[in-house]
This record gives C-alpha cells, structure tokens and sequence, in this order.
C-alpha cells in the first residue's frame, strides 16, 4: 500500500503516517521544509512549480490513498471592523483550497493507476449549517474545500476514485490549542477507519472523525 499525506511533519497528519507505516504501507510525506526521509519531501502548495518534484519522485508509483491534511488558519482572533488583510485571505484560499486541489491534479495519474481514495480533511467550521460567526478566512475556505471534494467525487467515481471530506475533530494540536477537545491519537485513530471504509458507495461524504455524517 502506497500513502501520501501532505502536512505530514506534525499533528495528525505526523500521526496518520506513523499508523501506516506501523501497518507496513509506503508513507510519502509532504511538509514546506521537508525532511532527511526520501519519502519526506520539501512541498509547499502554495507553489504550483512545486510539484513537479513530487511527480518525479512518484514516476509510475501506484498510490492507493492521499490524504490532503496541509492546512493553515491564521485569521485566528481578527477583528472583522479592521482585521483579515487580504495577503491573509490569499494565504488561506491558496493553502487550504487551491492546494488541495493542486495535490489532487498532480497525482491523478498515480491514483487512477491504483483506483485509489482521495481524503480531504476539511472541518466542521466549513459547515454551511454552522454558523457562529468570525474567523471567516478559515471557515470560508474550508468550506470551499468541502465544496470541491463533493465535486471531485462526481467527476472521479466513473474512474473508481473515491473522494471523502473530513471534519477531524478538535484537536489538541498547534492550531486547535491546549483547550481542545480530543487528543491527535483519538483523531489518527477515528480517521484511519473513516479511510478503511471509504468506498464509491459512500463518495462525497462529510463525515467526522468517529463516524457520524456531518451536516453540509
């Protein structure tokens, strides 16, 4: 079994690639600084030039699931009368969506080879149900991110590509806090057996980490 996980240097998407590789799988591992792992590949997704690396280093290879997890949420705490610079909603539209959809473009190749999965780890703040207010950069493009999964699942079903989004939790991470719900192993864990049991039959789901549909 073949994995690339983009983000994979921290967090959950660290955790994700340690389970899989306990499981025996081929981890590709994506982060912007990289790491002295072949498998560990300098990947910032910001950068459509940036890839090309990355399809050199696969070639041919066969991927059976990618998981898109390189994420950022630096609106974090903004005032909306004098706050969200528009470098800001460019970092995060180009991070959290055109990334994902980049990773995705560049390794069609390689899944469709496999009749891979594509896991999209968006967020319950990109629900269009919920709606409490603030941090609109994050909760815009996450659910943009959402948006482009369903879609993606549309196109990529007749080619036996399954595609689902994921809200992974709150998780005791950097970017969730020390106040956070569920620990980053609770989260891997959940995650792990939402991927295990991605199929057509359920493409374009947004689910939660332990399983329960999430409301658009």
């Amino acid at each position: 079994m073949v994995v690339v996980i983009t983000g994979g240097s921290r967090g959950i998407g660290a955790a994700l690639a340690q389970r899989y590789r306990d499981r025996g799988a081929r981890v590709i591992v994506t982060s912007r600084a990289g790491g002295v792992d072949p498998d560990d590949l300098a990947l910032d997704v910001t950068q459509p030039d940036a890839f090309n690396a990355l399809k050199t280093h696969l070639g041919d290879t066969r991927v059976d699931l990618l998981v898109c997890n390189a994420g950022v949420y630096s609106d974090k705490g903004q005032s909306l009368n004098a706050g969200y610079d528009p470098a800001m909603w460019a970092e995060g539209f180009a991070t959290n969506v055109t990334g994902v959809f980049l990773t995705i473009q560049a390794l069609l190749p390689n899944i469709r080879a496999a009749s891979g999965k594509i896991a999209i780890i968006s967020s319950q703040m990109g629900s269009t149900t919920r709606a409490p207010g603030g941090s609109y950069i994050y909760r815009a493009s996450k659910a943009a991110a959402l948006n482009l999964g369903r879609n993606l699942a549309t196109d990529l079903a007749p080619d036996g590509i399954a595609v689902g989004v994921y809200h992974p939790g709150w998780v005791r991470t950097d970017m969730g806090g020390p106040s956070a719900e569920i620990t980053v192993d609770q989260s891997a864990d959940g995650l792990i057996d939402r991927f295990d049991a991605l199929g057509l039959e359920a493409t374009g789901c947004f689910e939660t980490w332990d399983g329960r549909a999430h409301p658009y």
